[in-house]
């Protein structure tokens, strides 16, 4: 089976093709929030240097989030306008599940996505070689606070921190867990977001391709902010 995956939900702007489980190409351009400028001339160059093209595809999967909101909005109504106009299966992928296909050892696994002033994205998931489990839902929290929690779980087994969270806050994390581990691979990638995707349809679990927003936006904050503050 023939995959195109992209990510969009971080500076990297991402997309991948991959034959099942293999990946076959993967273009990133780290340009910051560009991507509404970037990902539709990815996905052609993609397409032209694999010598394939858009109906030789018969899955296409989404990073839906968390992250940059303006970031995820494109990339799913990218996808879902493929969808429409070809009828392909799509599937959603959240960040933090790509993300925890950076580390290749075994044990638990808790990707961190820094969401600024202290707080963070969170997912944990056991990687057992055979299955990738979740273990802790996607969450939005303060790093303290889940740091704390981890520690009381007197972990007996590796627990490996990926994504920026656990790069900005390594020292923190040091603090309450000194035996954690790290990987040197902490950023978002599209073939990632595809072997998750793929692993996922083998299993039949087809998640839909929505927007995860585990948190309000800034401006909404904003706004109610204002609101209450003329109550």
């Amino acid at each position: 089976m023939k995959i195109l995956s992209i990510t969009t939900s971080s500076p990297i702007c991402s997309v991948a093709i991959l034959e099942d489980f293999s990946p076959i190409k993967e273009i990133s351009l780290d340009n910051g929030l560009t991507h509404s400028e970037t990902l539709m001339p990815i996905i052609k160059q993609i397409l032209n240097e694999t010598n394939l093209e858009l109906n030789d595809i018969e899955l296409l999967v989404s990073d839906i989030g968390p992250g940059s909101f303006t970031g995820i909005r494109i990339g799913i109504a990218t996808i879902k306008a493929f969808s429409d106009s070809l009828n392909m299966q799509t599937i959603g992928i959240n960040s933090l599940e790509a993300l925890s296909y950076n580390v290749k050892n075994l044990g638990i696994i808790c990707s961190l996505i820094d969401a600024k002033k202290d707080n963070v994205y969170s997912e944990i998931y056991e990687n057992n070689d055979e299955n990738h489990i979740v273990r802790r839902r996607a969450s939005f929290e303060n790093i303290d606070s889940l740091l704390s929690e981890l520690k009381k779980l007197n972990l007996e087994y590796d627990l490996t921190f990926v994504g920026n969270g656990s790069v900005n806050y390594k020292e923190k994390i040091l603090n309450y867990l000194p035996n954690s581990k790290f990987t040197s691979r902490n950023n978002l990638s599209a073939t990632n977001v595809g072997l998750a995707g793929f692993y996922n349809y083998k299993n039949g679990i087809i998640s839909d391709v929505q927007p995860l927003y585990l948190r309000k936006s800034e401006a909404e904050q904003k706004l109610e902010e204002k609101q209450n503050a003329t109550k």
